[in-house]
């Protein structure tokens, strides 16, 4: 029997535009809300990302984060 799905836990976001444009198209795209968008991407978070990417990606992030926050 399937999981019933509930949003349980509601928390305010704040997003830079990139990332939440990304949301938004990938929320879009998958016939859901950002909410149940949010809610598959970290419920299934293992088996969507790489990695090795996204070790690089974080890294990449952190180190140009003090500067986008200027």
């Amino acid at each position: 029997m399937p999981k019933r799905f509930r949003l349980t836990r509601r928390f305010p976001v704040a997003m830079t535009e990139d990332g939440y444009r990304a949301l938004k198209k990938f929320s879009t795209e998958a016939g859901l809300d950002e909410g149940e968008a949010l809610s598959f991407l970290f419920e299934n978070f293992k088996s969507v990302m790489n990695e090795e990417n996204l070790t690089a990606r974080l890294r990449l992030f952190n180190s140009e984060l003090d500067s986008r926050k200027r």
